[in-house]
């Protein structure tokens, strides 16, 4: 039926229209700490997570590929300004190494690209595994989020072109051998930001003469968050946007790594306008990051040079609704 042809009052609504059906967004802040399921994308869980809130803005600290499972911090509201402090966290993960063949993108998902009957002992992986721990030089896998001349890696090596990716320098400070058979070895590691654990699969299995791929991956912390912290779509979805607070922890929690300094209102406003201040007692801290709060609540983050915190993120929480319950 045309419009023309509606009763007068029930026009269709144009498109772009409010729908009063719709759940109003809300300025909800904090962190979401998801226990993110195989096959799911980073970007799915976070649209996922927004929904179950109904929160205005949201994204996540640090991808995690479709096939891995494990703790993908979400940031909702105010703390999305604090995602850098948890992508630049520590990292935990708990992977499996299937020996025998090496693939084009490191893992299960690729196709073969060399194959060996050699298996390596537990003896030889663990002897194996400390020449990755420390500050090494690790060459990216071609299938990853990298840009090359602004394009991303896995888009090249998809369209069939040849990339050749520089190695950097990533920190490994933990590798140890959790279980392990013929064809494959449980490993957990524990590593700073930029740490491919494809391509320590791939690297580790050249090294023992038999290559190898991940054929399984979970990450297990994030900077602060833990599995402990996390929970899942599933709890999320059958507790509503009324009844996820015990799922929201604070925005400052995710600057658990840096100090905390208790300013005066007068102070708070300040730093609000994006002004420094003077700290003041023998317990305040003389130089680097550190975070602000008034009243309990967080206000700003940023440098202290000199006696002064210099702001370089303000806060707005001052409603209760941002608060975990």
């Amino acid at each position: 039926m045309s419009d023309a042809a509606q009763p007068r009052g029930q026009r269709r609504p144009g498109r772009g229209a409010p729908n009063p059906d719709r759940p109003k967004k809300r300025d909800v802040s904090g962190w979401v700490i998801l226990d993110k399921g195989v096959g799911m994308t980073s970007t799915h869980a976070v649209a996922v997570v927004k929904r179950a809130f109904n929160a205005k803005k949201a994204g996540h600290a640090g991808t995690l590929d479709p096939l891995a499972s494990g703790i993908l911090p979400i940031a909702l509201g105010e703390a999305t300004k604090t995602v850098p402090f948890v992508m630049d966290g520590r990292k935990a993960y708990r992977f499996t190494v299937s020996w025998g063949i090496e693939t084009d993108t490191d893992d299960a998902e690729g196709r073969p690209v060399a194959t060996s009957d050699e298996r390596p002992t537990r003896e030889a992986v663990e002897t194996a595994l400390p020449n990755f721990v420390g500050s090494i030089e690790q060459v990216p896998p071609r299938y990853s989020a990298i840009k090359i001349a602004g394009e991303r890696a896995y888009d090249l090596a998809r369209d069939g072109e040849i990339v050749e990716l520089v190695a950097r320098s990533v920190q490994i400070d933990l590798l140890a051998v959790v279980e392990h058979s013929p064809d494959r070895t449980v490993i957990e590691a524990e590593c700073g930001k930029g740490t491919y654990v494809r391509a320590l699969a791939r690297d580790l299995g050249r090294m023992l003469g038999c290559y190898g791929h991940v054929s399984a991956l979970r990450r297990t912390r994030v900077g602060p968050f833990t599995e402990a912290d996390s929970c899942t779509v599933a709890a999320l979805e059958a507790a509503g946007p009324d009844g996820n607070g015990p799922h929201l922890h604070s925005v400052e929690t995710a600057l658990d790594a840096i100090p905390s300094v208790p300013v005066s209102r007068d102070m708070a406003l300040r730093l609000m306008r994006g002004q420094p201040v003077i700290l003041r007692g023998r317990d305040a801290p003389m130089e680097g990051k550190a975070f602000a709060t008034c009243g309990g609540i967080l206000v700003a983050v940023g440098d202290v040079e000199r006696g002064e915190l210099v702001p370089h993120r303000v806060f707005h929480l001052g409603g209760t609704a941002n608060r975990p319950a």
